[in-house]
């Protein structure tokens, strides 16, 4: 009898083990649950369109991203930009490339929430054509630093906010005329962070 029983109770056990299992693996596939790991990919990007106004506004910014670890990623990315004023038809258009640090610290709603701080760096190129008058082209040397979150909807992809730009600074040297640097420091962050967002999306592979 304590043979049967103890049989009973191993089938039980391992029966029990496996349900968890499966549990843990549907947990895992599902927008639950998720966990970077190191040597996880990601792809995010945002489109910015703004028209209608004194300005129509274009704008585009990939990157590419690695994870070191759970919580620490680096990568690349891109920026374009175009900006034309209606009144004056002067038109800017940017391009800059830079890299980034990004580092996770807060994980809510079952994991899939998670919040993050991010160091990035950049050059850029500006063009700026002025109507009767001609182009100026200038380069720019740009650091900020700011705190966005991603939220994951299935397990590969997720909505990004980046919530508020906590440091910038920005250094233009214009090919005609002086140069100039500019640096900004929110210290009243978290009493308007939805002030502007910006929105994208981010794929992991």
């Amino acid at each position: 009898m304590k043979t049967k029983f103890s049989v009973i109770l191993a089938l039980f056990a391992f029966c029990f083990a496996n349900a968890q299992q499966d549990q843990v693996d549907s947990e895992m596939n599902s927008a639950k649950g998720i966990t970077f790991q190191k040597g996880d990919m990601f792809l995010e990007g945002s489109i910015k369109i703004s028209t209608g106004g004194d300005a129509d506004y274009y704008g585009f910014s990939p990157k590419f991203g690695y994870l070191l670890n759970d919580k620490f990623a680096v990568g690349a990315k891109l920026n374009y930009s175009s900006n034309k004023v209606e009144t004056t038809q002067v038109e800017t258009n940017v391009f800059g490339v830079g890299a980034f640090a990004r580092y996770y610290f807060l994980e809510l709603d079952k994991k899939r929430f998670k919040t993050y701080a991010e160091v990035g760096l950049g050059y850029g190129r500006n063009k700026t054509d002025i109507p009767q008058v001609g182009s100026d082209t200038d380069n720019s040397l740009t650091a900020d630093i700011n705190v966005g979150l991603n939220y994951f909807v299935t397990k590969n992809i997720a909505v990004t906010f980046v919530l508020a730009n906590v440091l910038a600074y920005n250094s233009v040297s214009p090919e005609n005329g002086p140069s100039s640097d500019t640096f900004q420091l929110n210290i009243n962050l978290f009493e308007n962070i939805f002030d502007q967002p910006q929105f994208g999306v981010l794929y992991r592979f």
